[in-house]
């Protein structure tokens, strides 16, 4: 991950006296198809990660009996995943190069996507299967701390902030593309080529015929299109860095701080979206007992005229909103600096989590106060969403100027990959303190946050602004 080549690999793939900050040589398109292919693998690499949140609130309505606790950790398990393998990942690029690195991981996509298109055909799966699924999908989160440093590796610092707000939050388009996809998919009986119908019991509604093996199968042309598209259209940079060189990163008090923030900003993004689902639906739906008793068809709803939101209604907004924000404020990044809106995010956060804390215990002595604690609840957490994406945009444009390249990339990783755990701390926490103490520590860690970024890099005369 240095800005100098290895000159032992040149020819064929990879590319010779590659150097973006020279205008005079630097090669505009390649830089960018490098951009938008990669981009297009890490849209499926998304896919892959948050298909098991679109999936697993839905699994005890196609027969399954598990627990709460069972379907948190299960939805908590891609998180954990991902950011093992990112910690692996971050370190592909100055190996395999991005032609090999990006074409052999969007393949190893297929695998766990075609098992959950197999597995929700029939209830018989044990746990411990789904919870294999449900690691390998990490895959998806893990190819992001490889793909992103290396698509760095084409571009100028000046653009670096446009370049990889644009890569991650296209990319982060696939969480909200398959939460999104999933209800429509799954009535679509015409394109269930492999397998037959299963019947979905929603609480409070009438039975649904629907064919839940299309919200993966659909995607297996896609991956290999993509891999294939790797494998010919891109180009490697020769950077040279061995495994010791890449983890001089942690002898920079900076990789620390960034980490942090990082954990503020993607931690929330990637946490929320996977768990929003089933979060919405054990306080406002079919998995509290307090407002709906039995399943399917025979439900109860407790109370009258209060309607029950089916949480694949609402859940891809979260990751829309995000995802967006993240590629609307990436050019105001490279503009007015990242430090500026890391601060903003930080201070949103602060202010939307505490808010959305106050919908965290339904009020069910009626109908209307139980639809306004929904309202607070839904609008807090797309708030939340929004300021994170944000943080995600500034966050990515601050690491590029505040380390020389090789390090920037191992950093960007590196942070990449903690806070890629989100999804399994956001489970293991709710589970463990319940959402109302979980949010609050959300709030701690934003005040955290803000001091340091006021400290280290947004006050006048701060020792790394950026």
């Amino acid at each position: 991950m240095s800005s100098t080549t290895d000159t032992s690999r040149t020819g064929g793939e990879w590319l010779e006296s590659w150097d973006p900050e020279d205008e005079a040589t630097w090669d505009k398109g390649l830089a960018w198809k490098t951009l938008w292919v990669t981009t297009f693998c890490l849209t499926l690499a998304f896919v892959a990660w948050f298909l098991p949140s679109a999936i697993i609130p839905k699994l005890n309505a196609l027969g399954y009996d598990f627990s709460k606790s069972q379907l948190y950790w299960m939805a908590a398990m891609p998180g954990l995943s991902a950011g093992l393998l990112r910690i692996v990942w971050m370190t592909l690029p100055p190996i395999l190069g991005t032609r090999k690195m990006v074409a052999l991981t969007t393949l190893l996509l297929v695998f766990s996507t075609v098992g959950w298109g197999v597995r929700v055909q029939s209830p018989t799966a044990p746990y411990w299967e789904l919870m294999v699924l449900a690691f390998l999908a990490g895959i998806g989160g893990g190819a992001f701390s490889g793909f992103m440093p290396s698509t760095s590796y084409f571009f100028p610092r000046r653009m670096q902030g446009t370049a990889l707000g644009l890569q991650a939050g296209l990319g982060n388009f696939g969480v909200s593309l398959v939460q999104l996809l999933t209800p429509i998919l799954i009535g679509l009986g015409a394109l269930a080529v492999f397998g037959g119908s299963q019947e979905l019991e929603v609480a409070g509604k009438a039975n649904k015929e629907v064919w839940f093996q299309n919200a993966a199968f659909v995607w297996v042309p896609l991956m290999i299109i993509g891999a294939a598209m790797a494998w010919t259209m891109l180009k490697s940079v020769p950077i040279k860095a061995n495994i010791k060189q890449q983890f001089d990163i942690f002898g920079n008090q900076d990789t620390w701080w960034m980490t942090l923030l990082y954990i503020m900003t993607f931690g929330t993004f990637s946490g929320l979206a996977a768990q929003f689902g089933l979060l919405m639906l054990n306080l406002y739906g079919a998995g509290n007992e307090e407002i709906v008793r039995g399943s399917g068809a025979t439900a109860e709803v407790l109370i009258q005229g209060y309607s029950v939101p089916d949480p694949v209604s609402y859940v891809f907004l979260g990751a829309l909103v995000g995802a967006a924000a993240r590629v609307v404020f990436s050019p105001l990044t490279d503009k007015m600096g990242g430090a500026i809106w890391t601060l903003i995010s930080g201070i949103g956060l602060i202010a939307s989590i505490s808010f959305t804390m106050t919908a965290l215990t339904p009020d069910t002595s009626s109908a209307e106060a139980l639809q306004g604690g929904f309202d607070r609840f839904f609008w807090g957490m797309l708030a939340i969403f929004l300021f994170s994406g944000i943080g995600n945009a500034s966050t990515f444009k601050q690491m590029p100027m505040i380390f020389e390249r090789r390090q920037a990339g191992g950093v960007i990783g590196w942070t990449a990959a903690i806070a890629a755990f989100g999804p399994f701390f956001f489970g293991v926490g709710v589970t463990l303190f319940g959402p109302v103490a979980f949010y609050g520590i959300g709030v701690a860690w934003a005040v955290m946050c803000v001091a340091i970024t006021w400290w280290r890099y947004a006050r006048p005369g701060a020792p790394k602004p950026g």
